[in-house]
């Protein structure tokens, strides 16, 4: 067993954005405030704890408490519970849609970084306590971002009528329909301690609770409860009316919008992409039925395609009566958060830490301490027998992430007994045209023209034969590019990252519990370099 790396950069996966944040670039010191090292936490720690609100710690550990009440946990996770009651104990953060059966890989990597960071801590600054907190995004409403999972390449998928209306959200829905999902799994999975082990849980998870939320708590805590790790579902009217203040100035000035409209133009300005274009009013309004945007007109407030409205004084008196109905969308939830919980860092994908990275000057508006960002692990997964293929095939890590015309053309270039490199006599040619150019300078410019053309012409030429000689001897090398092929579209399918598409059960059944401990062991969330990790006896 070993584990290696590379740098991000090398991967060819991650955006400009991220790859500056991991390199700290001054430019983005207005949009941020304090890179994730070690000895940056205490600080943090002196910030949260002036700012946050302790009255909220009481509400919090009840609501907890009431959540995990039909649920067997470990002695961690109910000693990190009992812990948030301490002024002394703060929290780090991922966050997570509800997918089904997890969804990808990266779920996993993202509560391991969350877990050993919240040891890191614990180990540098002993006179505190930090807890590990999955916050389940139990009011996202997009069922078809969540209803399947890939295993063996194929995709099993949650089909409900019902649920693809998606009118409420998701931690709502019933696990109705889930039973033939299940069949489909099991049949595929097949026998040996390991897949029972994964029908075990899947069983015991969609098709013994009523609802997702509940069913995504129980495969947490399967999973991660040894570890400590607190799951939480957010939407308890007993929290949400810590973060009434906010509702309001939400619904009466739309400050999510304005506050963050200055980091929205400075990410443009520097050319990254901006993530989430917010609206006037980043508010749902949420029941039973419906999970619909509030929109202002004139000086009433309405939620979209019903018949629901309200004056201001109205839609005032309904946040303070029901607090739990009015749900933020992703330019709010983050705030929600930071309000609700004790938390040091956040840490999750590039596309999130990106959204994120908007919302500092929204949290400073609102008087609310901005978290530490911290990218989450990212790794691929292979086994020895593969690492094997990699090695005979003199394939360096590195090109193992390069796109694949590009790494079967270099490694066709490598192998060949013949040169298919025309870049000397491209050199040539160009060179002999430059005397060309010399003497129509000398004699007639018209002719210049000409020159230029037949230059083009001739250096077309050279591409042309280059590239036919090099697909002669890709033709010729076939199984040697059939093998490269075979074992990149093995650890990279769909042509992405692994974690972005695989689930975990894949993997699971191959290795078992020993999947968690590896990950556990191997990744440190305060490494930034993605690790290749090989699982098996080189």
């Amino acid at each position: 067993m070993s584990t290696d790396y590379i740098a991000y950069p090398e991967t060819n996966y991650f955006t400009p954005l991220i790859l500056d944040y991991l390199l700290e670039k001054e430019s983005l010191g207005h949009l941020y405030h304090r890179f994730p090292k070690i000895e940056n936490f205490m600080e943090q720690i002196d910030e949260k704890s002036e700012s946050y609100d302790d009255s909220i710690r009481k509400d919090l550990v009840e609501v907890l408490n009431e959540q995990y009440s039909n649920l067997k946990i470990s002695e961690e996770t109910a000693r990190n519970i009992d812990l948030l009651s301490s002024n002394k104990t703060f929290t780090v953060v991922t966050g997570h849609q509800l997918n089904l059966f997890t969804g990808p890989l990266y779920f996993l990597y993202k509560i391991v970084s969350t877990i050993n960071l919240s040891r890191k801590l614990k180990a540098t600054y002993p006179e505190q306590d930090f807890v590990p907190v999955y916050w389940m995004a139990t009011e996202d409403h997009d069922f078809e971002e969540i209803n399947f999972f890939n295993l063996h390449g194929k995709k099993f998928k949650w089909n409900n009528a019902e649920k693809r209306a998606g009118a409420t959200a998701v931690g709502k829905l019933s696990t109705e329909g889930l039973e033939e999902v299940f069949k489909l799994f099991s049949a595929e999975i097949g026998a040996g301690t390991n897949a029972e082990d994964l029908k075990d849980m899947f069983q015991k998870a969609y098709l013994e609770h009523d609802h997702l939320t509940d069913a995504t708590r129980f495969l947490a805590n399967r999973l991660f409860g040894r570890e400590g790790l607190v799951i939480m579902a957010a939407g308890d009217a007993r929290l949400k009316k810590h973060f009434s203040s906010h509702i309001k100035n939400e619904l009466l000035s739309g400050s999510s919008s304005k506050e963050s409209q200055e980091a929205i133009n400075s990410l443009a300005e520097l050319d990254y992409k901006v993530q989430v274009n917010p609206r006037d009013i980043n508010l749902f309004y949420l029941n039973e039925e419906i999970r619909e945007r509030i929109i202002k007109k004139d000086d009433r407030f309405f939620v979209h395609e019903t018949e629901i409205s309200w004056s201001k004084e109205q839609i005032l008196a309904e946040v303070d009566a029901h607090p739990e109905r009015f749900s933020p969308n992703v330019m709010m939830r983050p705030l929600y958060q930071e309000v609700l919980l004790p938390n040091l860092c956040y840490i999750g994908g590039g596309g999130e830490l990106a959204y994120w990275l908007q919302l500092k000057n929204y949290f400073d508006a609102e008087n609310v301490t901005f978290p530490m960002l911290l990218l989450r692990n990212s790794a691929l997964l292979q086994s020895a027998k593969q690492d094997g293929k990699r090695r005979r095939l003199d394939i360096s890590l590195k090109e193992l992430f390069l796109k694949q015309h590009e790494l079967i053309n270099r490694k066709v270039r490598k192998i060949s007994n013949i040169d298919i490199d025309f870049s000397q006599q491209k050199e040539h040619l160009i060179q002999q045209f430059q005397k060309m150019y010399e003497l129509a300078e000398k004699t007639d410019q018209s002719f210049i023209g000409a020159v230029k053309a037949q230059e083009v012409k001739q250096l077309k030429g050279l591409d042309n034969l280059e590239n036919r000689l090099l697909r002669a001897q890709k033709r010729k090398l076939k199984d040697e590019v059939e093998r490269i092929a075979a074992l990149q579209n093995e650890l990279f399918p769909n042509r992405s990252l692994q974690e972005r598409q695989t689930n975990f059960s894949e993997y699971y059944d191959e290795y078992g519990p020993e999947l968690i401990e590896r990950l556990l062991e191997e990744l440190d969330p305060l490494d930034a370099n993605f690790k290749i990790i090989t699982f098996g006896e080189k």
